[in-house]
């Protein structure tokens, strides 16, 4: 998918319509109104529980909403088959688990699963894409180093390398960047905002950093206790008042400039 750069489209991505999910009989998301449009960065913020690993769950259909719908390109998110739906929507996880002794290259490969037809061997197309992914992850010196071997920032780096692999429309990461030191986490969010600037791709990503937020997104999805408090640009939705109502901390904006986003500065009181 290819759209012009900073281009907004008025045809939704996804469009959640009443949406509400809950364990047991704990309400975790409640009544979530939502359009994302292509070729836009959001960040979804919010409170540790406000429901943001869930509400990216319900995007990647990860859990099935209890009630309310999710369309997808039109079409009812539930009604993708699964191998269709990792051509067009790769996940980043906050945390990783792998059991098995795969190699770095092994596990990036995965990402080409999707198009790999049962019983054959991966394309050349298939190859370098992996080998890209890796390169511009940093973890092609790891390649034949097993997963289990890696450092905790190693691992998350190789998952991120997976997913752009994977090579798809919609690339949605769960604080991805949380285990990373900043150096690693600066560069991924760098090829993550060329992906929607250059090719047009759409990221959701679970942020709990405001100022990493700022910096690098186009629009904010803020939740509170499990429902959207406001969305819309960063340098008009990260306000004094809606860091202290939703965060419950004081703190002071520096408003965005034409080569700078907003800046968040923390007050004591």
């Amino acid at each position: 998918m290819a759209v012009a750069k900073n281009n907004i489209h008025t045809d939704p991505l996804f469009a959640i319509s009443k949406g509400c999910f809950a364990y047991r009989a704990n309400n975790v998301l409640q009544d979530i109104d939502l359009d994302l449009v292509p070729g836009q960065f959001y960040g979804l913020i919010g409170p540790n529980g406000s429901g943001k690993t869930t509400l990216l769950d319900l995007l990647t259909a990860t859990r099935p909403l209890q009630s309310g719908q999710i369309i997808f390109q039109g079409k009812a998110l539930a009604d993708y088959a699964k191998k269709e739906l990792a051509t067009k929507i790769a996940l980043v996880p906050q945390q990783f688990s792998m059991g098995f002794d795969f190699t770095v290259s092994d596990l990036v490969l995965m990402g080409r699963y999707p198009y790999i037809p049962r019983f054959s061997n991966p394309s050349q197309r298939d190859l370098d894409l992996v080998d890209e992914a890796m390169q511009v992850m940093q973890v092609h010196t790891l390649r034949h180093r097993l997963i289990t071997d890696l450092s905790g920032g190693e691992k998350q780096r190789v998952v991120v390398a997976r997913a752009l692999a994977q090579d798809t429309e919609v690339l949605v990461l769960d604080e991805a960047t949380s285990n990373l030191d900043i150096h690693h986490t600066i560069e991924i969010m760098h090829v993550i905002r060329k992906l929607v600037r250059e090719q047009g791709r759409t990221v959701i990503a679970a942020i709990h950093d405001l100022n990493l937020a700022a910096a690098f997104c186009d629009q904010v999805i803020v939740l509170k206790e499990g429902r959207i408090f406001t969305t819309g640009p960063v340098g008009e939705a990260l306000t004094v008042d809606l860091i202290a109502e939703v965060f419950q901390v004081q703190a002071e904006v520096q408003a965005a400039t034409l080569n700078h986003s907003p800046r968040i500065h923390y007050t004591l009181s």
